[in-house]
């Protein structure tokens, strides 16, 4: 028989925790990643290249020194700038800015994971052909009508298994937030252990509720590839 000694209400406060933590994640490198492809598609040389290394910095060097060293140096950035704008204005109080574990996690993942996108955005984007972009822009389609109409709809469907690999990744990443002090799911699932002396037992608790989030994710992208398909005829080998 399942049993917490006392613990659900944490575990379930750290699974949520996970929950909102991974959405707003997956949110934040979506739109950089979206920006960053159409950075690195650029014509323009120094768009361009900013993109590129920052592409291959983040994914070159592992998630973790690159989650702390953002949540230890973002902070020092932030206060450096706020006493920057306090001798420029001297008349003005600027108060010191103070980032909490799941802001600073947030950031982070959706930085770090941000260079993911990046690549899976730029592969569709090159793949939606380019004859039916020139066709809209001759009907008098304006920008943002060719993006949202005809790009962004194509352009999913060929990004979606990149960004359902990417995203079951970012869920299992917000586990190395509780390294940095958000109280998470691992983080709740470890304080149990340690109380009770029963470490095994909670940490195979956690690995379950990860394996529980992955596969409703699974059946939401599912209904996702299938949304975006719509229309599209299958090759029949």
């Amino acid at each position: 028989m399942l049993t917490l000694n006392g613990y659900g209400p944490q575990i379930f406060a750290g699974t949520i925790t996970t929950v909102e933590l991974s959405v707003l994640s997956l949110l934040v490198s979506f739109f950089i990643g979206l920006a960053g492809a159409s950075a690195k598609l650029s014509k323009g040389r120094v768009v361009s290249t900013i993109a590129t290394i920052y592409t291959t910095i983040v994914r070159g060097v592992p998630d973790l020194v690159l989650m702390l060293l953002i949540f230890y140096s973002l902070q020092i950035w932030l206060n450096s700038f706020t006493d920057y704008l306090g001798n420029v204005q001297s008349y003005v109080d600027i108060e010191q800015i103070n980032l909490d574990p799941f802001a600073s996690g947030v950031i982070t993942l959706g930085f770090i994971y941000g260079a993911y996108f990046t690549e899976t955005f730029r592969g569709a984007f090159l793949a939606v052909p380019r004859g039916q972009l020139e066709a809209a822009r001759s009907f008098g389609m304006r920008p943002i009508q060719v993006f949202r109409r005809i790009l962004f709809p194509q352009m999913m469907r060929f990004a979606l298994p990149g960004l359902a690999n990417n995203w079951q990744v970012i869920l299992k990443a917000t586990a190395l937030v509780s390294l940095i002090g958000l109280t998470d799911v691992v983080k709740a699932s470890q304080n149990a252990g340690e109380g009770t002396f029963r470490t095994f037992y909670f940490m195979s608790l956690a690995g379950l509720v990860y394996l529980a989030l992955t596969t409703i994710s699974n059946g939401v992208l599912f209904v996702l590839e299938r949304k975006f398909a719509v229309g599209v005829r299958k090759a029949v080998l």
